[in-house]
């Protein structure tokens, strides 16, 4: 038999020791103050489970050049998540994807230009755009890795 003072060091040890649920994975965004969908995103993620460090300035230039953003993918924003950059209406599902996997040579996610659907992009009664995550390296090289619809995979 389980003596009470047993039980009450358990529960001690339980409630004030280490979690043992996941920590919130931290993204810091940087947007633009007059736009409306990037703050949708922030929701998004938010939503899915990230704690989000929402920076609103004055121009995301600067931040891009930091992240290394090639031109061509640009978006209306960006952020950084694990040291992985993103740029615009990037879907939490293919974040924790690409955290997962971790592939060689990757360091950003892009959904360039703004595609109906995606994350903070949705419009009532249109049907989700189908567009591509596109990974970047390093050296500026991009290629397509991840087909979506709207926040899922298509």
């Amino acid at each position: 038999m389980v003596s009470r003072r047993v039980l009450g060091l358990t529960f001690a040890g339980t409630a004030f020791g280490p979690s043992t649920r996941a920590q919130a994975l931290e993204v810091e965004v940087w947007r633009d103050p007059t736009c409306g969908c990037c703050g949708g995103w922030v929701t998004h993620l938010r939503a899915s489970g990230f704690t989000v460090i929402d920076r609103v300035v004055p121009s995301v230039a600067p931040f891009r050049r930091m992240l290394g953003t090639p031109a061509d993918l640009l978006s209306c924003h960006a952020g950084r998540v694990a040291g992985l950059a993103l740029e615009g209406h990037v879907p939490a599902h293919a974040i924790r994807m690409a955290l997962r996997e971790r592939a060689p040579g990757v360091v950003g996610l892009s959904v360039p230009g703004m595609p109906i659907g995606t994350p903070g992009m949705e419009v009532p009664g249109r049907e989700p755009d189908i567009y591509e995550v596109i990974t970047w390296s390093n050296d500026g090289t991009h290629r397509p890795w991840m087909r979506m619809r709207g926040g899922d995979p298509a």
